[in-house]
């Protein structure tokens, strides 16, 4: 099978991102999976990145291979600018030692904002200091560079909580400006979500929907119509896609989730692979 093709990638895409400068609008570049950059007033903050083979090199020859579909966006080393970095949860695909430690030992300064209840976990994987990520919980946030960032739970399956309370699975909104976004890490519809989010009066929501089948053998996610309905339903201004086109085994048609903008009469946006959109248009 053929890999896709980023529109952007490499020096294309630094170039672009780089290149990129407004006082009164931001950027957002898709780097595949769940990854989204946001540039706003020369400040970086990054959701959740994956950038490496990590994953198809550990499931290579087993029942579970993690095929790619897609080229590789950026190398992490290239993204040296960088000043905030989140990580929803423990899985490899949010959070990368081949992706985060390259990126921490090129930025200075760059703030790793986790789930606290994640701490242990994470400075084991990446091999930092156990004081160095920034640890939320649900209604928890933290502010630098112009970004305020504000934990909230995920469901993926479920909302999981350790001894003292703290969510495992997270989602998070970050303000900045008058902008509103939340990128829902990897998360299934919950009782509690949709009124969460209507408070935020949420600009962009960024959405997966690759849904949730037990044949995978993996936690499951909203699927389109789910994801195209909460978007509708927390009055989101826009709905961007993610976590598709990257394994085989583990991904799902946008065309679907356009279908189902239409039907439920949403702003959306499918981005192609490195391509860049300025909010507002």
């Amino acid at each position: 099978m053929q890999l896709i093709k980023p529109k952007q990638q490499g020096s294309l895409l630094l170039n672009d991102i780089q290149s990129f400068e407004s006082n009164t609008s931001f950027k957002v570049w898709w780097l595949a999976q769940s990854g989204f950059l946001i540039k706003w007033q020369g400040k970086y903050l990054l959701f959740d990145p994956y950038l490496s083979d990590t994953l198809t090199c550990k499931y290579k020859n087993t029942d579970k291979p993690h095929t790619r579909m897609s080229e590789l966006v950026i190398e992490p080393t290239r993204l040296s600018f960088i000043n905030i970095i989140t990580s929803s949860h423990n899985h490899t695909d949010h959070l990368d030692v081949d992706t985060l430690v390259p990126m921490i030992n090129n930025n200075k300064d760059i703030k790793l904002i986790i789930p606290e209840a994640n701490r242990d976990f994470v400075v084991n994987r990446i091999g930092c200091p156990k004081d160095f990520p920034i640890g939320l919980n649900d209604g928890l946030s933290y502010e630098y560079a112009g970004f305020k960032i504000t934990g909230l739970p995920a469901a993926h399956n479920k909302v999981e909580r350790n001894e003292n309370g703290e969510c495992r699975f997270m989602g998070y909104i970050a303000q900045f400006g008058n902008y509103s976004v939340y990128h829902s890490g990897d998360t299934l519809w919950f009782e509690e979500l949709e009124e969460i989010l209507k408070s935020y009066k949420v600009d962009i929501a960024f959405l997966p929907i690759n849904g949730n089948k037990p044949e995978r053998k993996v936690a499951g996610n909203l699927n389109p119509e789910e994801a195209a309905r909460l978007g509708k339903v927390i009055r989101a201004k826009l709905v961007i896609p993610h976590h598709y086109n990257l394994f085989e085994f583990n991904t799902e048609d946008p065309k679907h989730f356009e279908t189902q903008c239409q039907n439920y009469q949403i702003n959306y946006k499918v981005l192609e692979m490195g391509e860049g959109m300025v909010y507002p248009k």
